[in-house]
């Protein structure tokens, strides 16, 4: 993780250095899967902990390393630029339809006799996934409402880098009387990014990842990687299911969704490219 993030503030050092108002959201998969695995390994010592704690837990984590080791690359630059992370509560609906049917999967593989154990002594829902084992699934709820989101406004627009929103927000109900509470569920980071970054008025979102854009006919000796896109086509491709739900699908729907919410530029591209995707020279860059 420390090298990932080290290697994450060399590629986004032009963008660091840039007068802008930069917010970072990141993924956490892989850092709950293993938050997870702890409580398997100890749940006959140690009680759980809710998946929305399991959310902070890893926001913490994952955005400390990152604040530190941006603030680090700034620093050998001569550059004073402070960095900024948030515990972000993201508020979704009680009455999601996603309640009913947990389906999105997460943490490690069990054979069929570990996730029934798992089941009887920690209350998971397990699932049979593609035939390669079972797996804690939980709800995947549309993000609503990004809570304190006038906070990271104010720290973004003072100068600092804000991180925010990691791994899609936690899971938040709010009561009748304004009260939140936790919930077990996860929230889809790229809809939680499109959310906070059209309720800002941002007016580029760049979705980067390990990959140098979105393809068509991807895997195939057809496969073609789209570059200056309209809207308009690209709803079309997704509609056509040019893109698998396990990848590209998520990143695409939140590239549509934000354009669609006022934003005018959605980017998608490799990580080590992000100063020249930002500047439209490669990656997937969607527009209106």
């Amino acid at each position: 993780q420390i090298e990932f993030a080290v290697k994450t503030g060399d590629a986004l050092l032009p963008i660091l250095k840039m007068d802008n108002d930069l917010i970072i959201t990141h993924g956490n998969g892989p850092v709950v899967g293993k938050i997870l695995m702890r409580q398997v390994l100890s749940r006959n010592t140690v009680p759980p902990m809710s998946m929305d704690v399991c959310v902070a837990h890893s926001q913490g984590g994952i955005a400390y390393l990152l604040m530190q080791n941006l603030e680090n690359t700034l620093r050998t630059t001569g550059n004073s630029r402070h960095v900024v992370c948030l515990l972000t509560q993201v508020e979704i609906d009680p009455a999601d339809p996603a309640f009913d049917n947990p389906s999105k999967p997460v943490g490690f593989f069990y054979s069929e006799q570990e996730a029934q154990e798992i089941h009887n002594t920690l209350g998971w829902t397990m699932r049979e996934d593609a035939g390669r084992g079972w797996r804690y699934v939980v709800p995947s709820p549309a993000p609503k409402h990004i809570v304190d989101i006038s906070l990271i406004d104010t720290i973004a627009r003072s100068g600092a880098v804000v991180i925010a929103g990691g791994g899609g927000g936690i899971p938040v109900v709010r009561s009748a009387d304004g009260t939140r509470q936790g919930v077990e569920a996860v929230i889809d980071k790229d809809l939680s990014s499109a959310l906070m970054a059209n309720v800002l008025g941002i007016e580029t979102m760049m979705i980067l990842t390990a990959v140098d854009g979105v393809y068509v006919n991807f895997d195939t000796p057809d496969q073609k990687r789209l570059d200056q896109i309209s809207l308009t086509d690209l709803k079309q491709w997704r509609d056509e299911g040019q893109f698998a739900a396990g990848s590209m699908g998520p990143k695409v729907d939140a590239a549509i969704k934000f354009v669609e919410g006022g934003g005018k530029r959605a980017i998608i591209a490799h990580l080590d490219h992000a100063a020249a995707a930002l500047q439209g020279t490669t990656g997937t860059q969607v527009t209106r």
